[in-house]
């Protein structure tokens, strides 16, 4: 096969999970552009529309689905609702996040909450579709994670901005459940790969949504390539994870921060 032809999405069928926020526009547009037919999934079906409305002008293939990854039938019920349409899912990439209110992270319901959402819906959303693509022998997962999940908090970079809590905190539960899904990871490429169901992490880190300028100018100090992430800078390792390109590749954690999580 040649090279560029293991980057080809053509018949392929894609979920995401949350494609309206800035990483999953990036994807959205990754998966499409390479010719997959691609499941845009949230709560707000008409917010992903509007959001994603540049890329269907393009008659790329996008559909929407609805579910709330805090209710588990939900999520069973958009798995199956996509299979009976598809027959089949190639790529599932668990983007959607829960994030709590800044002000509630020290408080143990939102905290329940949070982890309800993104380690209860990761565990559900993950076996719904693994199991699917196991029986059918292929599939790839790919979990959108953060350099907060492989490293401990750097405060420094908050200090006189108003990105952290009422009572000074970072967000506890986002490192707590990114943490857990980088070994879970580990363990959904080791529990599917017998079946042929690849499983990977991408640790992301300072995509620019304009925050502070404080706060830019010091994570960017602390990135070897002096920069934040850009519109773009997601949509490569998204599509190689995606495709054959990487069909033995499973159970990797790839950082994709600009250095900022190697030094």
């Amino acid at each position: 096969m040649h090279v560029m032809d293991m980057f080809n999405l053509n018949g392929k069928i894609a979920v995401i999970t949350g494609g309206a926020g800035k990483y999953g526009y990036q994807i959205v547009e990754a998966l499409a552009e390479a010719g997959a037919t691609v499941y845009v999934a949230s709560r707000n079906r008409k917010n992903n529309a509007e959001r994603l409305s540049d890329l269907i002008k393009q008659n790329y293939k996008i559909r929407f689905a609805e579910f709330d990854l805090e209710n588990s039938d939900s999520i069973i019920s958009m798995c199956d609702e996509i299979y009976a349409k598809e027959n089949k899912v190639d790529i599932l990439v668990n983007n959607a996040v829960l994030r709590v209110s800044p002000t509630d992270t020290s408080c143990a319901d939102a905290f329940s909450r949070s982890m309800n959402a993104n380690a209860t819906g990761l565990f559900i959303i993950s076996k719904a579709f693994g199991d699917r693509m196991a029986k059918a022998g292929y599939g790839s997962i790919i979990n959108i994670g953060s350099y907060m999940g492989i490293l401990g908090p750097d405060y420094f970079l908050y200090q006189g901005t108003d990105m952290l809590s009422s009572d000074g905190m970072m967000p506890g539960d986002y490192f707590f459940h990114k943490g857990g899904m980088t070994n879970y990871t580990r363990f959904l490429a080791g529990h599917y790969g017998q079946h042929g169901v690849r499983v990977n992490c991408a640790e992301l880190g300072g995509l620019f949504n304009n925050q502070p300028e404080k706060f830019v100018k010091r994570y960017c100090e602390k990135t070897m390539l002096g920069r934040m992430a850009n519109d773009t800078d997601l949509k490569g390792l998204i599509l190689y994870l995606a495709s054959d390109a990487s069909l033995y590749m499973t159970g990797a954690i790839i950082p994709l921060d600009g250095g900022y999580s190697a030094k």
